[in-house]
């Protein structure tokens, strides 16, 4: 990962050494126009910011990446495990801003796929080989279903992808010190997947720390994605309050950061 600097956005990037061809990031809250307490690059439409800053603020993005508003792929995310493909041209892709989905799979330059985070983790993925690419939304909930394999299985299904041949970026999320659950938590992983005894420590009665970012590599690692193509940020969205929102840290008066990917031919 590397902090790299387009115009006013400053955005935490994928290091996948695989030329110009895609480009996969997460933005920072900086560069935009929205004050206390979503400042100021908040891209978020589900906050109570003003409705105009998270226009203007989107608009600002993603004039740095030449990117229409109609070709940015939003969905209505829901925690659930739902995943939307996308596999012909389509000249305005905001209706799919109703779809309730948390992963989006296209093989088409062009589009951006976003998710919008503030703890939970944006997994991106690109399959150099087919040229396809993924963004994925994972909050407990999703670990607990095994949502990024799901997805995985979906591009090979749906396009040919080899496991070999996926880089993944495992995006700024919430860190393991700073994210404490209950037995409700505990009983949704040992009842689905997670790997909930490698990922998760006992630190008092019906309370465990969780490492969310450790069950997604391993997630990655099962379905076929080699540590080696997986490039983790490992920055903690609780714990750098002047890079990214969060909505455990800030009780969920927060802006939302947002994960992309686009092929760019």
């Amino acid at each position: 990962m590397k902090l790299t600097k387009y115009g006013k956005i400053t955005v935490a990037q994928a290091d996948w050494s695989v030329g110009d061809d895609v480009i996969a990031a997460v933005t920072t809250r900086n560069g935009g126009v929205s004050r206390p307490p979503y400042n100021s690059l908040n891209l978020g439409d589900n906050t109570d910011d003003a409705p105009y800053n998270v226009e203007g603020n989107r608009s600002t993005f993603l004039r740095e990446f030449d990117v229409p508003l109609h070709h940015l792929l939003l969905v209505k995310q829901v925690h659930g495990c739902d995943v939307v493909v996308v596999d012909s041209a389509n000249y305005d892709v905001s209706h799919f801003r109703e779809v309730e989905a948390d992963a989006v799979i296209t093989n088409q330059s062009g589009l951006m796929l976003g998710m919008l985070v503030a703890d939970c983790y944006p997994v991106l993925l690109f399959d150099v080989g087919r040229r396809v690419i993924a963004a994925v939304h994972v909050g407990w909930r999703g670990c607990a279903a095994g949502l990024v394999g799901k997805v995985v299985a979906s591009m090979r299904q749906e396009f040919g992808c080899c496991g070999g041949d996926i880089r993944a970026f495992v995006g700024p999320g919430i860190g393991a010190a700073h994210y404490q659950v209950g037995r409700d938590v505990r009983d949704a992983f040992r009842s689905g997947v997670g790997n909930w005894e490698q990922v998760a420590e006992e630190v008092d009665i019906d309370q465990w720390r969780l490492d969310l970012c450790r069950s997604i590599q391993l997630q990655l690692e099962q379905a076929g994605v080699s540590a080696g193509n997986c490039d983790v940020s490992g920055l903690c969205t609780w714990e750098h309050r002047e890079l990214f929102f969060s909505h455990r840290r800030d009780a969920g008066q927060t802006g939302r950061q947002m994960g992309f990917v686009m092929l760019r031919s």
